[in-house]
């Protein structure tokens, strides 16, 4: 069975940082990429950061790039998300999934076609 909880979201001042952590397990790690995605009030689930650990491929979106850095570490099962810098309209619920592979996290709309979600982390930043 495929169990992935997300933490480390909060609430900040803009500027600061947070880091998300994503321990994910029940699968093949080298199989998969593991991505996180977030979703603000009123708008659509968008592909943040993305991960494949068998070719070491990462995406980040342009909305984050040079501020976020994404990272793994397979023998904890664990996905990390620092994010620096953080704006308001960073603000969001943020989840992590296992997904086939990184383009899944750049296509818009989101779908992944695994249904293999987190139940989302809250991200506040105030101005």
């Amino acid at each position: 069975e495929v169990q992935i909880v997300e933490s480390g979201g909060g609430l900040v001042q803009a500027g600061e940082s947070l880091r998300l952590s994503c321990k994910a397990s029940g699968f093949r790690w080298d199989d998969y990429a593991i991505g996180w995605f977030r979703q603000a009030l009123g708008k659509a689930l968008e592909g943040v950061s993305c991960i494949s650990s068998a070719d070491g491929i990462t995406y980040y979106a342009e909305s984050v790039k040079g501020r976020v850095t994404i990272s793994s570490d397979s023998a904890k099962e664990t996905v990390y998300l620092q994010m620096n810098s953080l704006k308001p309209e960073d603000t969001a619920a943020y989840y992590c999934s296992v997904i086939p592979d990184c383009a899944t996290a750049q296509r818009m709309p989101v779908v992944n076609p695994l249904h293999w979600w987190g139940q989302g982390t809250q991200v506040t930043v105030s101005s």
